[in-house]
């Protein structure tokens, strides 16, 4: 049997146990952790090697044995496991997690990450056992010890054992690991040739194994069938190798490690692999593949297309002539609006998927750092697009970075300000509206408005006068923009929050800070719940329809004729109350006629970037909802467009990249108009007319 097919499950779930493991020896460190915590820990990496010795990757499960050998003498009370052994421990996490890449992916293996981690594991047990030696020499222990030299084992597994996924055949391999196994096998319930149901089990086994094993070795190698067989485990006589047990002359057949091979069905591998026994768990879940997930949310908004076209239709249809007809539609508006709900919230993952490697990242930066920090997070079940939260990491990243290293004090400048000697990082999510909201806080010393101000003047940024304390910190995202006075290998070279705003503005997303001098600093990030619907609002450019996305609009006005001023030849400025903002005609920059003729425009102020500026419509049509069509997949990438959607009336009708506006403003005004005027957007224009005709 080819068990490489399965070898995705094994990666996918030990990474999952590998995190369980981790996150457990994280909260046993801080003393937060549970009695049961040792042993979720010691069962997560029981798993790991139960798989991976069935797979053949010997160097995770010779890691995970040394690993799980530590963590079954703190769950057996024989050791206590204080902050030098949980370092070693998560040491060996993080070596195991770099053996599964390279077994995944192929990558060469770091021997000195290896080495060090075994080293680590080995002198921790080499020292327990001589500090538990000189006892045993004084009193020598009794033959009947808790730990005798041989086991006499029966297992007979129930029939429905296969169905559950379990191989008995990889619990052969495991205590034949443990110790000198000899086996002898029992054929005698098998039927009939015709009666024999090849997915039961039918054989039992009588087992010797040699050595001193631990009796809580024995019993975890079955506890994934200990509700799904009849077991038995008794200490050899004297601790010396019993007669053989009985069994028919032909079953009695030895069973070299090397030799005993798989002969569960295809199904069974999964479990095995990764010691998943419980078989009452793949009832309640199941694994898919993130591109077949994302074909049916395609699907589904194709049908919303549908929906509405001919909803539209419908409308001039007589309610008296089509009663049945119109209400059959209502209904499947009701049901496709319940099915796209339904389907979307299987991308949505909780933000613990993000939240939960900032424990560990936390602690490994304080340590280098020498500070004490505790991180407090909330929200962690608030829900976000599965893509949205796997960009969103790496801007977390930095924030939390940066709140560590230049947002907390010292513990000696903590204790002369007063405060707790321990720094408090803060990582919270929450819903409003339609979208989220995660906040990365510090209780640490605030931004210096003072120092902020000197740096931009140096560089020469521009400021209005007397500007507010958000205009002042919105400053540190600026390109390059740093106060840090020492450079280190973790922040303060110039870079990092202005990746953060570029990444969150690409998932249509803001971000904001609020921060109080010797109080802490808070960064407030927005972000859409979804990237496949979008709420906009419908406008009318040159005869075509614009969606501007609803999170980046203001307000929409209609402005005074004295409001508007041409500065430097043909650009123009809106006078919106005390402010002057740059005014786009939306036609012009995408080489479209103009088809308004009254005097007085209409202008939608829109935010991007941390820049206003209005952009001058022909008409507001109102606001939907619609669902995004990425338009580079489809034709290519235009500057200035961020996406498409399909309307009720078939028409295609492209999403303003207003980000990508105000850039071009603010370099230079009129790059972008005869960028289209050369003809790229007419092109644009043109394949979304020939698609309306299609539909």
């Amino acid at each position: 049997m080819d068990i490489t097919r399965f070898h995705a499950t094994f990666f996918e779930e030990s990474r999952e146990n590998l995190a369980a493991m981790e996150a457990g020896l994280l909260d046993m460190e801080s003393g937060g952790g549970g009695a049961d915590t040792i042993h979720v820990v010691f069962r997560a990496a029981h798993s790991i090697k139960g798989g991976s010795a069935t797979f053949g990757f010997t160097a995770i499960a010779d890691l995970t044995h040394l690993l799980e050998t530590l963590l079954d003498e703190a769950r057996s009370g024989k050791r206590t496991l204080d902050g030098v052994a949980i370092s070693a421990l998560l040491g060996s996490v993080d070596a195991l997690r770099m053996l599964l890449a390279a077994a995944e992916h192929g990558d060469a293996i770091d021997q000195a990450m290896l080495a060090r981690a075994r080293a680590e594991l080995e002198r921790l047990l080499s020292g327990a056992s001589a500090a538990e030696a000189a006892p045993a020499a004084a009193a020598p222990a009794p033959t009947t010890s808790a730990d005798p030299q041989g086991w006499s084992i029966s297992f007979e597994p129930e029939r429905s054992l296969f169905l559950s996924g379990n191989d008995p055949l990889r619990m052969l391999r495991e205590l034949g690991q443990l110790g000198e196994l000899k086996v002898a096998c029992r054929d005698d319930a098998l039927p009939p040739f015709n009666e024999l149901d090849p997915f039961e089990a039918w054989l039992a086994w009588d087992l010797q194994l040699i050595g001193n094993v631990k009796r809580s070795a024995i019993e975890d190698t079955f506890a994934w069938v200990e509700d799904q067989c009849t077991l038995s485990i008794e200490p050899l006589a004297d601790g010396a190798p019993a007669a053989a047990p009985a069994a028919s002359a032909a079953a009695a057949l030895p069973v070299p490690e090397a030799q005993v091979t798989s002969a569960a069905p295809a199904a069974a591998a999964p479990a095995a692999a990764t010691g998943g026994g419980r078989h009452d768990a793949g009832e309640t879940t199941i694994r898919v593949a993130v591109d077949k997930v994302d074909a049916l949310i395609n699907l589904v908004g194709e049908l919303v297309i549908t929906q509405a076209m001919l909803a539209q239709r419908s409308a001039e249809l007589d309610p008296g002539l089509h009663e049945q007809l119109l209400a059959g539609l209502g209904q499947l508006d009701r049901n496709t609006r319940d099915l796209q709900e339904a389907v979307m919230s299987v991308r949505m993952l909780p933000v613990d998927f993000a939240f939960s490697r900032f424990p560990r990242m936390v602690r490994d930066i304080a340590s280098r750092l020498g500070k004490k920090v505790n991180l407090k997070t909330s929200g962690e079940g608030t829900e976000l697009d599965k893509g949205v939260i796997e960009k969103i990491v790496d801007p977390l990243v930095h924030l939390v970075r940066n709140a560590i290293d230049h947002g907390l004090e010292t513990t000696e400048q903590r204790i002369a300000a007063g405060k707790p000697e321990a720094g408090t990082v803060t990582l919270s999510a929450a819903h409003q509206g339609g979208h989220i909201i995660i906040e990365v806080g510090d209780d640490g010393r605030g931004l210096n408005r003072e120092r902020i101000l000197a740096k931009a003047a140096e560089r020469g940024i521009p400021l209005p006068e007397n500007p507010t304390d958000a205009q002042v910190w919105d400053l540190v995202f600026a390109p390059g923009f740093s106060t840090a006075e020492a450079l280190t290998d973790l922040s303060g070279r110039g870079v990092g929050m202005d990746v953060v705003r570029k990444n969150i503005n690409a998932l249509g997303g803001q971000v904001e800070i609020r921060s109080r001098q010797g109080e802490g600093t808070t960064v407030s990030i927005r972000l859409p719940l979804t990237m496949a619907i979008l709420d906009g609002m419908t406008v009318a450019v040159g005869g075509e329809v614009f969606i501007l996305p609803l999170n980046v609009v203001v307000e929409s006005l209609q402005p005074a004729a004295d409001h508007i001023k041409t500065v430097a030849g043909d650009s123009r400025l809106l006078r919106v109350r005390e402010d002057y903002v740059p005014l786009l005609d939306l036609a012009n920059q995408y080489g479209l006629p103009a088809t308004r003729t009254d005097a007085q425009p209409i202008a939608v102020v829109v935010e991007s970037q941390g820049q206003r500026l209005a952009l001058e419509v022909d008409e507001l049509l109102g606001q939907q909802q619609v669902v995004v069509k990425n338009l580079e997949r489809n034709y290519r990438r235009i500057a200035g467009v961020a996406g498409a959607t399909i309307l009720g009336d078939g028409r295609v009708a492209l999403i303003v990249d207003v980000g990508s506006l105000s850039t071009k403003t603010q370099a230079a005004p009129t790059t972008i108009t005869e960028e289209y005027l050369q003809g790229e957007m007419a092109k644009v224009i043109e394949l979304s007319k020939r698609v309306r005709k299609v539909a």
